[in-house]
């Protein structure tokens, strides 16, 4: 029994050891550093890479980063990211950076997102992720157009109609599907409300010559898509649709591995059954592994104590005047740190005579998180 009580109380010790270590290797470097760019990135193309439906999302703003230096050297970033939907559908092969991110007026989608990363001999990836994807309601215009839900009655009848159109244009060619609705939205103009829809189509097994009753979506990696835009109604409108090139289009990934999944079946004619949401969201969650480092969203500002550093001004102090002493302070560590944590005690030059002497003294802190936003 007491060999037991023992061992407990070893671990115990243990784990309070491991708990301090943690809490002494914890640095919050600045969130526009080069380091905690790359990292971010890394997460952008990851959740990039899980998102398989509606559009790609590029990288806003770093909100927030601790990173924790595990005893082997490996290092463990808490991230937490802000991202932007752009018009690059997650099938289009066009690199994020050069996907146009949407504008507020035409109601942007934020992405919200909590990244847990790891970095082993200089090789980042991502290990787990929360995301919250929401509507931006700023500088919305009267007049402008507003988003519908993806399964909006007349948005939807408008898409029929808009793909019997784009098939009657191509020729002997095959016929395509709906594979997916990413975005409608309405305007009211003055000859009424017009609609303005994008969707992903997909080659099926029919030809023109063929009826489309029978027509199956093909699955197989090679199969034709494309991203459609159509603007009108559904017995008038525009229609312009680009296909995407087979061989260098972005894979369907399985939201929790690398594994390809196939495109969903959908009948010619038939569209597929989307929820009354009024966008695509991110993927919410991924932490396979349950690292418990998923932390719950705070509304306090990004500019909390823990994320600032003191700026020293210069202060001109007249001459014969003693200077006082300088103490350089480490912002993560705080004032009882030792000095090889960071803080420095020094006393200030000796004055100059006939000119004024320069010496630091504290003033107001500035945040080094949340980073610079790249858009809005």
């Amino acid at each position: 029994m007491m060999s037991l009580l023992g061992i407990a109380l070893v671990l115990g010790l243990l784990t309070g050891a491991w708990a301090q270590m943690l809490l002494h290797n914890v640095t919050r470097p600045p969130c526009d550093s080069p380091d905690v760019k790359a990292a971010a990135l890394v997460a952008q193309d990851y959740l990039n890479s899980q998102h398989t439906h509606g559009y790609k999302y590029a990288l806003n703003q770093i909100d927030d980063i601790k990173i924790i230096t595990k005893p082997d050297g490996s290092e463990i970033y808490l991230m937490e990211v802000d991202l932007l939907e752009t018009t690059c559908h997650v099938l289009d092969p066009t690199p994020v950076a050069n996907c146009t991110v949407r504008p507020k007026v035409v109601t942007a989608v934020e992405g919200d997102c909590d990244v847990v990363l790891r970095k082993v001999g200089g090789v980042m990836s991502v290990t787990a992720f929360k995301c919250k994807t929401e509507e931006s309601t700023e500088d919305l215009c009267v007049g402008c157009a507003s988003l519908l839900p993806l399964n909006d009655t007349a948005g939807l009848a408008m898409v029929s109609a808009s793909l019997v159109t784009f098939n009657s244009k191509t020729g002997k060619e095959s016929l395509f599907a709906i594979m997916e609705v990413g975005r409608m939205s309405t305007q009211v103009v003055s000859g009424g409300a017009r609609y303005l829809a994008e969707y992903v189509i997909v080659e099926t097994n029919c030809t023109a010559n063929d009826s489309d009753d029978n027509c199956v979506p093909l699955t197989h990696a090679m199969a034709k898509r494309g991203f459609c835009q159509v603007a009108g109604v559904s017995s008038l409108h525009s229609i312009q649709c680009d296909i995407f090139a087979a061989s260098s289009m972005m894979p369907i990934v399985d939201t929790n591995g690398t594994v390809p999944v196939p495109a969903p079946v959908v009948h010619v004619g038939i569209l597929p059954k989307v929820h009354g949401l009024r966008h695509h969201k991110l993927t919410a969650l991924h932490d396979p592994d349950r690292s418990g480092l998923l932390s719950a969203e705070s509304g306090e500002s990004g500019e909390s104590e823990e994320s600032i550093v003191p700026v020293v001004p210069v202060v001109v102090v007249p001459v014969g005047t003693e200077a006082p002493p300088v103490v350089v302070v480490d912002p993560v560590v705080g004032t009882d740190a030792p000095v090889v944590s960071g803080v420095v005690k020094r006393e200030a030059p000796e004055p100059v005579p006939d000119s004024p002497a320069i010496v630091s003294a504290p003033l107001a802190p500035v945040p080094v998180c949340p980073g610079k936003k790249k858009f809005f």
